[in-house]
């Protein structure tokens, strides 16, 4: 839903913010000046995500960068700090240029409602993003015992945050993969660096936080013509 609020929940996330971190990497690209935002400055944990979108009718957008913070910053710098790491630091992806300027699409994702869950599987895809946590496996034995998938790991000594191993899904990502609880878990924590084997041994030592989050996205045309009406004659 292009330019609304894709969440109404709560009226949170609005296209203004998305227009605030467009201004960040266009103003980055093209030396103009930025448009001061007017936003509350609330304090959020957030995601800026770029996708580029296909000259192709019928074809989905394709992930250019996303990156985020888990802990809660001021709107007004947050966004604006994590337009440009996400266009210009995601590993993944070569720095964006401003030749591909016109081709993307800005979505915020402001995150709310964390939870410590009870087990791995204590969480609703469509609703809920996981953030998991473990010890990297190769650190510990192997339990000898088998109890259920909702307790703890019959062995799980202390590690240092050196040795534990992390990732995260936004809500969104886990349905749009087809994924079950299991399947999610199991690709966090390949994401995470994990390339070993994964049993339910290793399941149970998983510590995982769920979220759920507001979003909001806007595309080149809208920020266009978002800049033209706060007084940029120049841009087209």
């Amino acid at each position: 839903m292009e330019g609304e609020q894709v969440d109404k929940v709560g009226n949170v996330c609005k296209p203004e913010h998305c227009f605030h971190a467009f201004d960040a990497l266009y103003c980055a690209l093209t030396s103009s000046e930025p448009i001061p935002p007017t936003f509350p400055d609330a304090e959020y944990a957030l995601f800026v995500t770029w996708n580029t979108r296909s000259s192709h009718s019928g074809r989905s957008p394709r992930l250019r960068g996303c990156i985020g913070n888990f802990d809660a910053m001021p709107l007004r710098s947050g966004l604006a700090e994590y337009a440009l790491t996400s266009a210009f630091k995601d590993s993944r992806f070569r720095k964006i240029e401003r030749r591909e300027l016109p081709s993307l699409e800005c979505g915020i994702s402001l995150l709310t409602d964390f939870e410590d869950a009870s087990s791995y599987l204590d969480w609703t895809v469509g609703t809920h993003g996981i953030y998991i946590s473990f010890p990297n496996p190769s650190l510990y034995p192997p339990s000898s015992s088998t109890p259920s998938p909702l307790s703890s790991s019959a062995y799980l000594p202390r590690f240092s945050s050196r040795n534990t191993l992390t990732a995260t899904y936004l809500p969104d990502v886990i349905p749009d993969q087809g994924w079950d609880k299991v399947e999610a878990v199991e690709s966090a924590m390949r994401k995470a660096g994990w390339s070993g084997a994964i049993t339910e041994d290793t399941f149970r030592t998983v510590k995982l936080r769920r979220y759920q989050s507001r979003k909001c996205m806007v595309g080149w045309d809208e920020f266009v013509q978002w800049r033209r009406e706060n007084g940029d004659d120049q841009i087209s």
